[in-house]
């Protein structure tokens, strides 16, 4: 079996100015697998181009060999030299590889990575504060996103632009937000407080030792990951766990954090990271250290939150991950079986590959912007 074609959708779910990119790998058995990329404004296209001149990475080869296509993207494809639109091109090809193979096999892809460690995978809410503005706001707005049956949230109250050094009026409302939403939720939901990789190592610390009589799950990026000194900085000063990791790409760029002990928790994102293998490796890499997994999931709740759930089914530590809850109705229309949270969390599918299918009439009827051709020739030579 080989691969055949790849087509690529963009699809404008109609929320936060942003697209979504879908693949489809096509083989000569008949046989199609999805993958999803990771987006962001204004570098769509140039993930979709990338995705196209990938393309003569992968056509022709066999979809099982998954970690010889990785290998060739990264050595003699990029020539090592990494970019976020890379990372989003390979992760989305390889996830569509993996559905494939599974499909093939008949079997659900966490069945070939080892084996689920569990019968589902508990995820947190997000985006249901995207309107919020005053402390009250946030503290109605968790209030009813708990009565869902979400025993996590996640919010990012921060205002202003994004800045490292903030006024301390800013500092202040978070602390505002925080206290309004504990008290709202009471003591048994788990909040996780997102600051976006915007603070100064100073700024971070001082903020963070106000927050912890709130008893907070996480404090994810308050600085840049590339600076791993500053992240260390802060959770030598701040009694809550730290969370890094979702602008990282590939298994190499978690080593400097690991070795020094800068974070509690990674949250790297199956879309942007390499894919499910590299997810699943970085999972390995961490679990010595006693850091955990959480993955990062600000992707449709289709096809990326399928291939996280797959990657999350096998890693003992695991966590929780990303359940972006104003994207599922729209994702609902494309893929009326995409999976559905149930007090905090999702079964695992037992359908063979990722265990979904999209609408490929909708994807077309929603398209974002004018894609990559739909087959790809130049198929790659093997070595």
């Amino acid at each position: 079996m080989k691969i055949s074609s790849i087509k690529c959708y963009t699809v404008d779910p109609g929320f936060r100015s942003r697209t979504w990119i879908f693949v489809k790998v096509s083989t000569d058995a008949g046989i199609h697998g999805w993958g999803e990329a990771y987006t962001l404004r204004g570098r769509d296209q140039a993930i979709v181009a990338q995705i196209g001149e990938l393309g003569t990475a992968c056509l022709d080869r066999s979809p099982f060999n998954i970690k010889h296509f990785t290998q060739v993207v990264q050595d003699d494809f990029a020539q090592r030299r990494n970019s976020f639109e890379l990372y989003c091109a390979q992760s989305a090809i390889e996830q569509a590889m993996w559905d494939i193979v599974g499909k093939a096999c008949g079997q659900p892809v966490y069945n070939l990575l080892g084996g689920k460690c569990r019968e589902s995978v508990r995820v947190y809410a997000n985006g249901w504060s995207d309107h919020c503005r005053t402390p009250d706001e946030y503290a109605k707005a968790a209030a009813a996103v708990v009565e869902k049956g979400f025993t996590a949230i996640k919010l990012s109250p921060l205002p202003g632009s994004w800045r490292t050094y903030v006024p301390r009026e800013h500092e202040h409302h978070v602390v505002s937000v925080i206290r309004a939403v504990r008290d709202a939720v009471g003591p048994n939901v788990d909040i996780l407080l997102d600051m976006l990789r915007r603070l100064n190592a100073g700024s971070a610390s001082r903020l963070g030792r106000q927050l912890e009589p709130f008893d907070l799950y996480w404090y994810e990026e308050p600085c840049l990951a590339e600076n791993v000194d500053a992240l260390a900085e802060v959770r030598g000063k701040v009694g809550i766990p730290i969370v890094t990791g979702e602008t990282l790409y590939g298994k190499a760029a978690f080593q400097p954090v690991l070795n020094a002990r800068a974070a509690d928790i990674l949250n790297p994102d199956i879309c942007n990271v390499g894919g499910i293998l590299e997810l699943k490796e970085i999972g390995a890499m961490a679990e010595p250290h006693y850091v955990a997994i959480s993955p990062h999931n600000f992707n449709s709740t289709t096809v990326a939150l399928n291939a996280t759930v797959h990657a999350a089914a096998v890693m003992p530590n695991f966590t929780l991950t990303e359940y972006y809850l104003p994207f599922a109705e729209f994702a609902n229309r494309i893929c009326p079986t995409q999976l559905i949270p149930e007090n905090g969390f999702i079964k695992l599918p037992d359908g063979p590959g990722l265990g979904l299918d999209l609408d490929e009439s909708l994807l077309q009827q929603h398209a974002g912007f004018a894609g990559i051709a739909p087959a790809l020739v130049s198929p790659a030579v093997e070595r």
